[in-house]
């Protein structure tokens, strides 16, 4: 790997790079191809920031900013226009071709067997033969999703949409009209294009369709510079909020206290910026109180007759070793689970997957056994 070449890439300097080899780039060899991946964010440089043995770099997707009171932040963000496109609630995926093999990466930078699987299934190899360095920005959703289980989307299984575009060793991304064009040109499927609004209007716009998004059970929206010159914010429903809340109080132990405040603390701002009536702040109120209470009490309860808390998931896979990979993936994740055994079917194989959550399973049980919170 010619260090000098990948430091001026990245935009920093020879011996900073060597300085951070030692303390926040990590190996991977497996699966190949080798690479070696940013884990933090450091001297401008990307958390998720790739860099593969054959010398191809791939920017960290960069992390979108959130708004609390929605119109001034518009009013201060954007000059002109705001594109609004739907947030889509699975995992970040960027998929790409590395020597003629089209691969998933994570957020974090690593190679994810199974979604590589369902990017080889669903993204054109025409698409990488014409764009050789080509990097697909997409989110992965639906029921198979392994990661975020999710059934508001229209597929019984797990599908690719396209969010945005980059390219191999630049930073940046083509915006949103470039990506709806290469998406229809090579018939991919893309987050939705909800409408594109002048600044001083967009905000009451925006809180029409988010209030339409959350009754869908979707998650919210994210808004674009249509020109690119600024980066995205994004914006979530109500529903969304306390879905989240919902799922962090079930597991409650293993979430960060953050992970609670942020969403409550969004709330609030949403409820005072859309001057909400007595009546609707009750009914916001209620939402958040069961999305607490009802998830906590399904926990303590399982637990109490002697249920493990786990999350639950059936994914399919077209070869055995993919589904071998992808529990290897997880336990080098950090993450507990229990695969069952294989069943096939007409395209391949139907896996259930058991994901323990030990923290929050200790801990009630602890409680339960009358240890002090």
């Amino acid at each position: 790997m010619n260090l000098a070449r990948v430091a001026q890439i990245l935009g920093i300097t020879e011996s900073r790079l060597q300085g951070l080899q030692e303390t926040i780039i990590r190996e991977s060899a497996w699966p190949e191809p080798r690479l070696i991946r940013f884990e933090k964010e450091a001297s401008g440089v990307e958390a998720g920031t790739v860099v593969f043995e054959n010398g191809d770099i791939v920017f960290g997707y960069p992390k979108i900013r959130r708004p609390l009171f929605l119109a001034p932040a518009i009013e201060r963000h954007f000059s002109g226009a705001v594109a609004v496109e739907e947030k889509m609630n699975g995992h970040n995926v960027r998929v790409l071709s590395v020597s003629g093999e089209t691969v998933a990466l994570t957020r974090g930078g690593f190679i994810c067997p199974y979604s590589t699987e369902v990017a080889r299934r669903l993204v054109p190899e025409e698409i990488f033969e014409k764009n050789p360095n080509l990097v697909l920005c997409g989110e992965m959703v639906g029921p198979e999703n392994p990661y975020v289980a999710k059934e508001v989307y229209p597929t019984d299984s797990i599908d690719f949409y396209l969010f945005d575009v980059a390219e191999k060793n630049r930073k940046g991304t083509a915006g949103v009209h470039k990506t709806h064009e290469l998406a229809e040109q090579f018939g991919l499927k893309a987050t939705a294009f909800l409408g594109q609004f002048q600044k001083d209007i967009a905000a009451e716009k925006i809180r029409h369709i988010v209030l339409r998004l959350g009754r869908q059970g979707r998650e919210g929206v994210v808004l674009k510079d249509p020109e690119n010159q600024v980066s995205p914010i994004k914006y979530t429903s109500s529903a969304t909020n306390c879905s989240d809340i919902a799922v962090g109080f079930k597991y409650y132990n293993d979430y960060a206290t953050d992970f609670f405040l942020s969403r409550v603390v969004r709330e609030g701002f949403q409820s005072v910026e859309w001057n909400e009536s007595e009546e609707e702040r009750g009914e916001r109120a209620q939402r958040i109180g069961e999305s607490i209470l009802f998830s906590m009490i399904e926990t303590i309860e399982k637990k109490r007759a002697g249920e493990n808390i786990v999350q639950r998931v059936i994914i399919h896979v077209r070869n055995l070793q993919t589904a071998r990979d992808f529990e290897y993936h997880l336990r080098r994740s950090g993450i507990r689970a229990l695969f069952d055994p294989p069943m096939p079917d007409d395209e391949g194989y139907q896996i259930g997957i058991t994901k323990l959550v030990m923290s929050t399973n200790d801990k009630t049980q602890a409680l339960l056994d009358g240890e002090m919170w």
